[in-house]
């Protein structure tokens, strides 16, 4: 990568992002890059991946390619690079033939003239194209970044088939060093990547999974409708992702949302294109504040302010989980991550694993739905787990913040009772049965079924008819976490014994179940975030709030979310700073040059229209 000798790399990020320092892992990952070599680079969501490939694309003599997922990604984070004075385009199906060819022309014009790009976004989908490898091979790029690359991978959660063709990049572009991004990756998925890329002696970076500024919090199911409108409620005006299993449950949870005077709108791949698009938008755009979705919605999600991510079912593996509660608090402040718990989520999610004809993947799914049912059940750090998950320890300090366990909302009790009756049950009914025949067993239901099998007259009938079949499916669940029972990959799934049962049955060893204080806690970090807003400061509320409408009026002339103008850390940066010049709001965070020169005057207006806001 052709690189002047001169070039001051501090001083160019503030002079186009406004950041007088880089985060951690940007400028490794950035230098790594300049002197040509490969980099595969795992770094949470809002660890500031984009800028590891944009600014070297600005310094170069050439344009970068971006290898993107989708078309909404593609188009936000064009936007956000013109808007701080990149020259970004885009080559994707949604483009008119004449758009189409300007982008062609300015990817084949010399590097140096008016017309070339920095950056040159496309999908995966465009090197079947034998015309688009054929330019490419004419002109090729100064740099490769691929985002979102763990789609490479089987092992990954989100495959998709035509990132395979991008292994025979570096064979085409021998001489262009080729960035691979991720937000996740295991190490058995990160080896998986660089080999099907065929990454050269990459450089790799594996940033902390740590994510300080989100709370995670695991709930006890109890009367789902109501739990969520209550949590909404609590959250009023915050922009929120809920994410649901099924497209019946998101149209339903929309229905109530709306039906209190929420905006909420549905998004799942059942709706035709244009209601996706228009929500997606409407929520991008804080003309909504809820999306409800299926996991078909998020990785084209750049909103930075969403403040909290409520999972009203199980989700199907950690790494998504992470992935998806994720998209929380992307600008750094303070976010909420909610997964609402229910047994019989539970026994939905091994229906469906086990209508999976291929062997190896029902039982990898098994697997990740076994470490999700541990995570949800677990007295252990919620963060703690999801570090450890990808290799990672901690040693950061526990506070309420941090989860519900921290905060000291979860707590363990003994089930060793409950336990012997479930596990005598299943020795004498003959281990031949599902949770829910072991369930009516212990409970004393009076079924033909029961009283055919005669196991309306084993000792364990009815010893547990005092308590509802809610419970006794919580206990099963606890049991199978610890793996004292085991459920087998059969078409009709049956539970057995597993290590340590005997002991529990004999009495040398205990069991134990997470107990929740009452469901509608109070909400920590959506409370963090709001006063972080307000900044008990009367003054500065009113400032802030009269920055982010003339932000949202700049947006909506521009087209483009609120977000691409300012973050709200830069709003709450310029309400604290309170610059009365050019010069003085240049030193705000997140004012580089290119936003300066746009925004500047109109924000310095809406600063010094009110006296008060002159004087504490």
């Amino acid at each position: 990568m052709a690189l002047a000798r001169d070039v001051d790399l501090q001083r160019e990020l503030l002079r186009i992002y406004g950041y007088r320092e880089f985060r951690p892992n940007q400028r490794e990952v950035i230098d790594a890059l300049l002197c040509g070599r490969d980099v595969f680079v795992v770094m949470p969501t809002g660890g500031g991946k984009t800028l590891c490939y944009q600014l070297p694309a600005v310094i170069s003599n050439g344009f970068t390619l971006v290898i993107s997922p989708l078309i909404a990604l593609m188009k936000d984070q064009v936007d956000a690079a013109r808007a701080n004075g990149i020259r970004a385009g885009v080559l994707n199906s949604s483009l008119e033939p004449a758009e189409r060819a300007q982008t062609l022309d300015a990817m084949a014009a010399d590097p140096g003239s008016e017309q070339a790009l920095d950056l040159l976004y496309v999908a995966p989908e465009r090197f079947a194209d034998a015309a688009f490898n054929a330019l490419l091979q004419r002109r090729p790029p100064a740099l490769i970044a691929i985002d979102e690359a763990h789609c490479v991978s089987e092992w990954g959660h989100d495959f998709r088939p035509d990132y395979l063709r991008l292994g025979e990049l570096t064979a085409r572009c021998p001489g262009v060093p080729v960035a691979a991004f991720t937000a996740t990756a295991t190490r058995r998925v990160q080896a998986d990547i660089v080999e099907r890329l065929r990454l050269r002696s990459p450089h790799v970076v594996r940033a902390s999974f740590d994510r300080p500024n989100l709370s995670y919090r695991v709930l006890l199911k109890d009367h789902q409708s109501s739990q969520i409108n209550a949590f909404v409620r609590e959250r009023r005006g915050l922009p929120g992702i809920i994410y649901r299993s099924t497209r019946k449950r998101v149209e339903q949870t929309a229905t109530a949302l709306q039906a209190k005077g929420i905006r909420a709108a549905p998004y799942h791949a059942g709706l035709d294109e244009e209601t996706r698009t228009r929500n997606q938008e409407q929520f991008k755009r804080d003309e909504i504040e809820v999306i409800v979705a299926t996991i078909a919605f998020g990785m084209g999600i750049d909103k930075s302010n969403v403040r909290y991510v409520l999972h009203a079912d199980i989700p199907k593996s950690l790494e998504g989980y992470y992935q998806e509660s994720g998209r929380a608090g992307r600008d750094g402040e303070p976010a909420e991550c909610v997964l609402l718990y229910g047994a019989g989520d539970v026994a939905t999610a091994r229906y469906f694993i086990n209508r999976v004809s291929d062997a190896e993947q029902r039982a990898r799914a098994a697997r990740s739905l076994a470490e999700m049912v541990r995570y949800a059940g677990s007295t252990s750090c919620r963060r703690v787990q999801l570090l450890r998950y990808f290799g990672e320890s901690w040693a950061g300090a526990s506070d309420e913040s941090c989860c519900d366990v921290c905060a000291g909302a979860v707590s363990s009790v003994d089930i060793t009772r409950e336990a012997q009756i479930v596990m005598s049950a299943v020795v004498r009914t003959g281990r031949r049965f599902g949770i829910g025949h072991i369930v009516d067993v212990v409970r004393g239901a009076n079924t033909e079924r029961i009283r055919t099998l005669g196991h309306d007259r084993i000792k364990t009938w009815g010893v547990g008819a005092e308590l509802p079949a809610v419970h006794w499916r919580r206990v099963i669940d606890a049991l199978l976490s610890d793996g004292l029972l085991v459920q087998t990959d059969e078409k009709y799934p049956v539970i057995t014994l597993g290590n340590g049962a005997r002991e529990v049955l004999s009495g040398e060893r205990s069991a134990g179940m997470i107990a929740h204080r009452p469901a509608r806690a109070p909400a920590v970090a959506a409370d963090r975030a709001q006063r972080s807003i307000d900044h008990h400061n009367p003054v500065y509320g009113e400032l802030f709030e009269r920055l982010r409408r003339l932000r949202k009026q700049i947006a909506d002339e521009k087209g483009v979310p609120a977000y691409i103008i300012f973050t709200d850390r830069t709003l709450s940066d310029m309400a604290e700073r309170r610059p009365s010049t050019l010069e003085a709001l240049a030193q705000v965070h997140g004012v580089g040059a290119a936003k300066l020169a746009r925004y500047g005057e109109r924000f310095l207006r809406a600063v010094t229209v009110l006296p008060s806001l002159r004087s504490e």
